[in-house]
């Protein structure tokens, strides 16, 4: 098939591959929904022997949350409830969310669904992006049941499309199969810092998020933390030189020749 010349395509289609273009190689950082609006239909893929899928999902959701500008006639403050679902697998893997681990804004506003099998669990997620009562919805499915398929991943996107409430669903031990999320992120624990007055201390959550889908961003992978409440990234080349750096100084300190 010959390939059209650009010089002959009119200058409006030129404008539009070009502005298609950009949108595509645009980076995804925190505080997006500012600008572009909450991402309405996310999947975290996580294993089940740590808790980094629920913990960076309901970061990228509070992140979307709190930066989505309020609309007239609105109140300053979001003050709606919040539904997390999980399937009996997925509590059996990963236990239930811990209320007083909760962010304080949040504790009084979760609704948790406890669901038999994974049809369930689809069934009260797709009823719950259709609740515009819900600031987001939380779900927590555990492998590649046969009831999520494709069909049932696209009834998800279009109600939440429809209805504007943002869903996040995590993955637990599942493959990368079909699905029509906008956002797809792979996610995995990554090192803490060392504490400053006592470096055998545990360190605060660090993530490494690998976003291999989505719609109107490149991918990329990026170091997620947690910075007075809100979420940060930085992206794995800087931590590891990060990393590399505090270790070689820790080294230099400790094995520092001492003065006579």
């Amino acid at each position: 098939m010959p390939h059209a010349d650009p010089s002959l395509l009119p200058i409006a289609a030129l404008e539009d591959v070009a502005t298609l273009s950009a949108r595509r190689s645009a980076r995804w950082h925190p505080g997006l929904a500012a600008q572009a609006g909450p991402a309405l239909h996310s999947e975290i893929f996580a294993s089940s022997r740590e808790g980094s899928g629920a913990a960076v999902a309901l970061a990228l959701a509070l992140d979307d949350w709190r930066n989505t500008p309020r609309g007239d006639g609105q109140d300053a403050e979001d003050r709606r409830a919040v539904l997390w679902v999980q399937t009996r697998d997925a509590v059996r893997l990963c236990g239930r969310p811990c209320r007083a681990g909760l962010p304080e804004d949040m504790q009084a506003r979760v609704i948790h669904v406890l669901a038999e099998k994974a049809e369930d669990a689809l069934f009260a997620l797709e009823e719950g992006v259709r609740c515009r009562e819900f600031a987001f919805v939380m779900g927590e499915i555990a492998g590649n049941p046969r009831a999520l398929d494709f069909t049932a991943s696209r009834r998800l996107t279009l109600a939440a499309d429809r209805h504007g409430v943002p869903l996040f669903l995590v993955r637990i031990d599942a493959r990368h199969d079909l699905s029509s999320a906008r956002m797809r992120w792979e996610i995995a624990a990554a090192p803490s810092s060392a504490r400053r007055w006592n470096p055998q201390a545990p360190g605060d959550p660090v993530w490494r998020a690998e976003l291999f889908r989505a719609r109107g961003h490149a991918p990329g992978t990026w170091i997620l933390t947690e910075d007075q409440g809100r979420l940060a990234a930085s992206t794995a080349r800087e931590e590891a030189d990060r990393v590399v750096a505090n270790w070689t100084a820790g080294l230099q300190h400790r094995y520092a020749p001492r003065r006579a």
